[in-house]
C-alpha cells in the first residue's frame, strides 16, 4: 500500500479508507497503470499538505457532521460576480446585503480566466489556476471565502471539466503540432471517424453551433467540440487529463470553495457507437473525485450539473455505499413549474413531484425557479400524451404563452436556440418578467402588478416547500426585470440568456426598505417565508412527503410530515380564485398569519398558497415574524374569469368531490441522527449564533451535531 510513505497520519487513515476501492476503479479505468495511480495518491498529499490549518479544522468539524448541508435552513444565492458588484472586491463588499437576504450558499458562476470574447458566459476557461482578471485573483476568492466562513456561508464554484478553451496552455501546444498535448483532447487526421461519432451523438446547439467536432487550422486535424468551436472537448481516457483536472478542482478548495459544481457532468466520457452521454465511466470519475475531496478536503460536496429526466439524474448520486455528487439539480421540476404556469393544469407537475418524493430521503436536490441558463422543455410527453399533448405543438404554446404571445398572458420571455424546423426552442427571462410584472408595470396597470407579484411569491412559496436547497438566481429577492441592453452587445446579441443574466440593480436593491414598492413587497415576503422554512422541522429534508388530492387540476397540493409535525402545502396555478376540496380533522395553524385555520374546503385566491400545519407531540408554536400580507387585485380592475386554451381541458371539479386527503402515515418511529464526537471543535473563526431549531447548520462548523427527537407518526384518516 503506502506504509512506506512519510505521509501525515491524518491523510494516511483517510486514505486507507479508500484505497483499495480507489486503486481498483483507477486501475478499471486506466488499464493498471500503477504508475499513474502512485502520481495520482502523491498529487492527493500534496494538496493536503498545501490546505490551510483553518480550511483543516474546517474539515475536521464537518467530518464530524456530515450532513451539516441537509439542513431547513440552507438557502443559496446565484450569482455573476461581475453582474452582482462588478469583481469579487465587490462581492465581498456586499456581503452584509447577502446576508440580509438570509443566504449561507453562495454560488459564484464562472470566473476563472476565459477569452473575452468566446468565453461562453465563463464557461470556457483558459487557466484554472487564475481568475479573470477584471474580476480579481486568487487571493481575493481566498479572502472572500474566508469571510463567507465568518459568516456561516459556504462558497460555490463551477469547475469546467469536460472541456477548456481552445486558448488553454494544453490547447495551444496541441495545434502547435505536441502530440502529448493533442492526445489530451480528441484529434483526428480527418472527418471518418468524427463522421462515425455524429451518426449516434446528438448535437447541443444544432443551429448555432452544428455538429461535435471543428477543424482546426493550425494542427491541420479534427478535433472535438460538443459545445463551441473554441471549447475542446478533454479526453478522459487519458490518466494524465483526469490527474491533473483533479488537481485543479483541489486547488480551488484549498483557495475556500466548499461546493464545486461539476458543469456537463454526463458528457466527460467519450466512445465511438455510443451517444457520449451517461456512460458507466462517467460513474467512475466522479465516484473517484469524491473519494480524492474526502481524503484531501473531507466536506467538501460535489454537485452535479445533470441537465435529464429524473431517471437518468438519479443514478449520479450513487450509492449509500459508493455515494457519487452529493448534490444534484431538480431541472425536471423546475421545467414542469413554469409549464404549469403556462397551463394553469398542474397534473404533469403533480406526476414529476410523485417521482421525487418517491426517491430515498438522503438525496439532496437543489431546487430553483430561474438559473443563469435558459428553460428547456425536457418534459414527461410520454404522460402528456393522455392528455392530448404532442410534443412539438405544446412546446410552441409554452413558448408562446412566456414570451408574451398566448392568449391572456403578460408573460414577458424570449426564445433562445430557436429552431424552426424541428419547431424547438428554448426559454430565457427573469422570473419577475415571466410572472408578468415587467408589463404590469410597463402599462401602470397596479392589479397586473399586484397579480404578478402574487404569482412571484406563490413560486417562491412552492419552492421553499420542496425538500432540498431553495436556491435564488441574484435579484429575484427584489424580482428583478429582464435586461434588454444585451440586444446592442455585438458579444451577446446572438445569445438570449444574457436575458436574464443583467447587472444588479443597487438602486432597485434600495427600494426593498421603501414600503409599497415591487422591492418591498417581495423582499419582505421571501424573507418571511424562509424565516418560516428555517423556524419549523416539517421543512427538514428527512421529511415524509406526498401529494395531496384537492379534486381541482388548478391546485397543487403537497403534504409534509416530521417529528410530530404536520403540512399541508396548496398552490393555486388560476389567476382565478380556487377551491382545494379536502377534508381534515384536526386542528390547523396558517403558518403565514400564526392563525387557526380548518383544513376543509379551502378557498385560495388565483395565484397564491397556503400553508396548514398541525402538531401532535406539542401545542403549535406561533413563531414571531412579521406579517406577510399577499395583497388581492383592487375589486373594481379584476379581470372576469376566463377559460385559456389550455385550461379548458382541466378537470371540472364540484363541492360533491370532497375527500380526506392525506397518505397513511408509517408508524414506525424514525430513527435519532447519529451524535457527532464532541471531542471535535468548530474552527475559531466566529460564526452567528444558530436558532435552537436549526439543526444542521449551513456553516457546517457544529462541535456535535444536534440528536433529533424521535417521535412516532400519527396514522392518518382513512381516504
Amino acid at each position: 500500500m503506502f506504509e512506506n510513505k512519510k505521509w501525515d497520519s491524518t491523510f494516511k487513515n483517510r486514505l486507507a479508507k479508500y484505497y483499495d476501492e480507489m486503486k481498483w476503479l483507477y486501475a478499471e479505468l486506466y488499464h493498471n497503470d500503477q504508475k499513474a495511480f502512485e502520481y495520482f495518491c502523491d498529487m492527493m498529499y500534496e494538496y493536503y499538505e498545501k490546505r490551510s490549518p483553518l480550511l483543516k479544522e474546517w474539515d475536521e468539524a464537518r467530518e464530524a457532521a456530515p450532513d451539516w448541508y441537509k439542513g431547513n435552513d440552507m438557502l443559496g444565492m446565484l450569482m455573476y460576480t461581475n453582474c452582482f458588484a462588478g469583481n469579487l472586491k465587490g462581492v465581498k463588499s456586499h456581503l452584509d446585503y447577502i446576508q440580509e437576504c438570509g443566504v449561507n450558499y453562495l454560488h459564484l458562476m464562472p470566473l476563472l480566466e476565459s477569452p473575452k470574447d468566446r468565453s461562453d458566459g465563463g464557461y470556457a476557461v483558459s487557466d484554472f489556476r487564475k481568475v479573470q482578471p477584471e474580476l480579481g485573483t486568487m487571493e481575493d476568492l481566498a479572502e472572500l471565502a474566508d469571510d463567507c466562513h465568518t459568516r456561516g456561508m459556504c462558497v460555490c464554484l463551477d469547475f469546467v471539466m469536460n472541456h477548456t478553451s481552445e486558448d488553454h496552455e494544453w490547447a495551444k501546444r496541441a495545434k502547435a503540432g505536441e502530440k502529448e498535448y493533442q492526445d489530451r483532447f480528441f484529434f483526428y487526421d480527418d472527418w471518418t471517424i468524427p463522421n462515425e461519432f455524429e451518426k449516434t451523438v446528438p448535437q447541443v446547439f444544432p443551429q448555432t453551433a452544428p455538429g461535435n467536432f471543428s477543424w482546426c487550422e493550425e494542427a491541420g486535424k479534427v478535433v472535438m467540440t460538443t459545445f463551441w468551436p473554441y471549447q475542446w472537448d478533454l479526453n478522459y481516457a487519458n490518466p494524465v487529463v483526469f490527474n491533473d483536472m483533479t488537481a485543479d478542482m483541489l486547488n480551488l478548495c484549498n483557495h475556500g470553495v466548499d461546493i464545486i459544481r461539476l458543469d456537463a457532468t454526463p458528457y466527460i466520457w467519450k466512445e465511438l457507437g455510443t451517444p457520449c452521454r451517461n456512460l458507466p465511466q462517467v460513474h467512475t470519475l466522479v465516484r473517484l473525485m469524491h473519494m480524492a475531496s474526502e481524503v484531501v478536503c473531507p466536506g467538501t460536496l460535489l454537485l452535479g450539473e445533470v441537465v435529464m429526466e429524473p431517471s437518468k439524474v438519479v443514478p449520479y448520486f450513487g450509492t449509500i455505499d459508493k455515494p457519487e455528487c452529493h448534490m444534484l439539480y431538480n431541472v425536471t421540476t423546475m421545467a414542469s413549474t413554469w409549464h404549469t404556469v403556462a397551463t394553469h393544469d398542474v397534473r404533469l407537475l403533480r406526476h414529476q413531484m410523485e417521482t421525487v418524493f418517491a426517491l430515498p430521503h438522503q438525496y439532496t436536490f437543489l431546487n430553483y425557479l430561474r438559473c443563469h441558463d435558459d428553460i428547456g422543455w425536457g418534459l414527461d410527453y410520454d404522460y402528456l400524451k393522455q392528455f392530448g399533448i404532442t410534443e412539438v405543438p405544446h412546446k410552441k404554446y409554452l413558448n408562446d404563452y412566456l414570451t408574451g404571445k398566448g392568449y391572456n398572458s403578460d408573460a414577458r420571455g424570449e426564445l433562445y436556440n430557436d429552431d424552426p424546423r424541428l419547431g424547438d426552442a428554448r426559454l430565457c427571462g427573469t422570473t419577475a418578467s415571466l410572472c408578468g410584472i415587467e408589463a404590469g408595470e410597463y402599462e401602470k396597470n397596479d392589479w397586473k402588478v399586484t397579480r404578478g407579484i402574487n404569482l412571484d411569491i406563490m413560486l417562491h412559496a412552492f419552492l421553499l416547500t420542496q425538500s432540498g436547497i431553495p436556491v435564488l438566481y441574484a435579484g429575484d429577492e427584489i424580482g428583478q426585470l429582464n435586461d434588454y441592453t444585451y440586444h446592442d452587445d455585438p458579444i451577446k446579441a446572438d445569445d438570449s440568456r444574457y436575458l436574464h443574466r443583467g447587472d444588479m440593480n443597487w438602486d432597485s436593491a434600495a427600494q426593498r426598505n421603501v414600503e409599497g414598492t415591487r422591492e418591498n413587497r417581495i423582499f419582505k415576503a421571501l424573507r418571511h417565508l424562509e424565516e418560516i422554512r428555517a423556524e419549523y422541522c416539517v421543512f427538514e429534508n428527512e421529511a415524509d412527503a406526498w401529494i395531496i388530492e384537492p379534486w381541482n387540476d388548478h391546485i397543487l397540493g403537497i403534504g409534509r410530515y416530521y417529528n410530530g409535525e404536520k403540512l399541508l402545502a396548496f398552490f393555486n396555478f388560476s389567476e382565478n380564485e380556487q377551491t382545494a376540496w379536502v377534508n381534515e380533522m384536526e386542528d390547523y395553524y396558517d403558518l403565514v398569519t400564526g392563525e387557526p385555520r380548518a383544513a376543509k374546503a379551502i378557498n385560495i385566491p388565483g395565484y397564491s398558497f397556503v400553508w396548514l400545519m398541525t402538531t401532535f407531540n406539542k401545542p403549535f408554536e406561533k413563531k414571531h415574524h412579521p406579517k406577510l400580507e399577499i395583497k388581492e387585485e383592487p375589486a373594481a380592475a379584476k379581470k372576469p374569469a376566463s377559460k385559456t386554451k389550455a385550461a379548458a381541458g382541466a378537470k371540472k371539479t364540484t363541492a360533491a368531490k370532497k375527500t380526506t386527503t392525506t397518505k397513511k402515515a408509517a408508524e414506525a418511529k424514525k430513527p435519532a441522527a447519529k451524535k457527532a464526537d464532541p471531542e471535535k471543535k468548530a474552527p475559531a473563526k466566529k460564526a452567528p449564533a444558530k436558532k435552537a431549531a436549526a439543526k444542521k447548520a449551513a456553516e457546517a462548523v457544529k462541535p456535535a451535531a444536534e440528536v433529533k427527537e424521535t417521535a412516532e407518526k400519527p396514522a392518518a384518516e382513512e381516504k
